[in-house]
C-alpha cells in the first residue's frame, strides 16, 4: 500500500490501476502459499506414519510392497543423476553459444537466434520424451553394451538440449548487461576478442551466468515427461547410467495415475515426495536470485 501513498493522486481511476496492480502482483506470493499448505496436511499425515529418519536415510522405496519401505534416496539419487547428465550437455554447449551470440552477432542476428532458441524451448517436453526413446535409445544401445531400454544416461542427453535455453539465453543476457566502455578497454589494451569475450565479460558477468546454471537445474529437476517417458520408473539407489531408475517426478506420475487408496501410508508419500520436491526447486530458485543479488557488478 506504500505506493498508493507515495503520491496521493486526484484521479480515483488512477487510485484503482495501482490497486489492482497490486493485487496482480501478489498472485505469485499467494500461488506458492497456496501450494505448501495444500500440500501440508498430507506431509503431516505421511510423517505420522513414517519417521523421518527412515524418509530420508533408508535405501529402497518400495510403497506397495507388503513390507513398504520409504526411503527417498533412490527417488533422490535417479533425479540428481539425470539432472547431472543434462548439465553436462548444457552448460558447455549453452555458455558457447551465450559466448558466441552476445560478443560476435550484431543486433539483429542476436535477435533472431535468441529467438529461435526460445521457440526450441517451447517445444512440448513429451515429443523430447518420446525422441530420447524411440531414438536416442536404440543408437546408444549399440555402443553401450548392458544399457537398458529405459535409462537416465538418454533422458538426460536430451533434456540436456531441452534446458540449453535456459542456460544460453539468461547467460547472453548476463553478459549483455556488462557496459560495452569494458570491452572497448580491454580492446584499447591488445587484447583479442576471444580475450574478452573469456577474460573480461565471462567474469563481469559470472553472477548472472551462475544464475543460470541453477535456474536450468532446477528446471531439469523439475522435469516430468521425459524422465518418466525414457529414464523409467523403477526406484533403484544407483548411480549407473545404463540402468532403470526412477526420479521424483517420474514417481508422482505413477503414483497419481496408481491405485493406492486414499488416506493409506502409500497415498501420502505421493505428497511427501511433492512436498521434498517443491522444497528442492524452491531453494534453487532463491539461491539463485541471491547470487544475482549478492555478487552482481554495479556499474555507473
Amino acid at each position: 500500500m506504500e505506493i498508493l501513498k507515495q503520491r496521493p493522486s486526484r484521479h480515483p481511476a488512477e487510485r484503482l490501476t495501482l490497486l489492482v496492480l497490486l493485487l496482480l502482483s501478489s498472485v505469485t506470493l499467494l500461488t506458492t502459499l497456496g501450494v505448501i499448505l495444500s500440500l501440508l496436511g498430507d506431509v503431516i499425515q505421511f510423517f505420522r506414519r513414517v519417521p523421518l529418519a527412515e524418509f530420508l536415510f533408508a535405501p529402497e522405496w518400495t510403497p506397495l510392497f507388503a513390507e513398504p519401505r520409504y526411503g527417498i534416496a533412490p527417488l533422490l539419487a535417479g533425479t540428481f543423476l539425470v539432472t547431472a547428465i543434462a548439465l553436462f550437455v548444457a552448460v558447455p554447449l549453452g555458455l558457447a553459444l551465450a559466448v558466441y551470440v552476445s560478443e560476435y552477432l550484431s543486433p539483429d542476428k542476436r535477435a533472431r537466434v535468441l529467438g529461435v532458441l526460445e521457440l526450441f524451448g517451447g517445444i512440448p517436453t513429451v515429443v523430447f520424451g518420446y525422441f530420447a526413446l524411440l531414438s536416442v535409445t536404440p543408437l546408444l544401445q549399440k555402443v553401450i553394451p548392458g544399457l537398458s531400454l529405459f535409462n537416465p544416461l538418454s533422458a538426460g542427453l536430451v533434456m540436456g538440449f531441452a534446458i540449453l535455453p535456459y542456460v544460453s539465453n539468461v547467460a547472453a543476457d548476463a553478459m549483455q548487461s556488462v557496459p560495452r566502455s569494458i570491452r572497448e578497454a580491454a580492446y584499447a589494451l591488445g587484447a583479442r576478442p576471444y580475450e574478452v569475450a573469456l577474460k573480461v565479460v565471462l567474469p563481469a558477468a559470472l553472477s548472472g551466468v551462475i544464475a543460470a546454471i541453477i535456474l536450468a537445474a532446477s528446471r531439469a529437476i523439475g522435469e516430468t515427461m521425459i524422465v518418466a517417458i525414457a529414464a523409467g520408473q523403477r526406484p533403484t539407489l544407483t548411480l549407473d547410467p545404463r540402468e532403470t531408475i526412477a526420479t521424483m517426478t517420474s514417481y508422482i506420475v505413477q503414483a497419481a495415475t496408481g491405485d493406492q487408496p486414499v488416506g493409506s501410508t502409500a497415498y501420502y508419500a505421493l505428497f511427501a515426495v511433492g512436498f521434498t520436491l517443491f522444497l528442492l526447486t524452491l531453494a534453487l530458485n532463491v539461491l539463485a536470485q541471491y547470487i544475482v543479488e549478492r555478487y552482481r557488478e554495479r556499474y555507473e
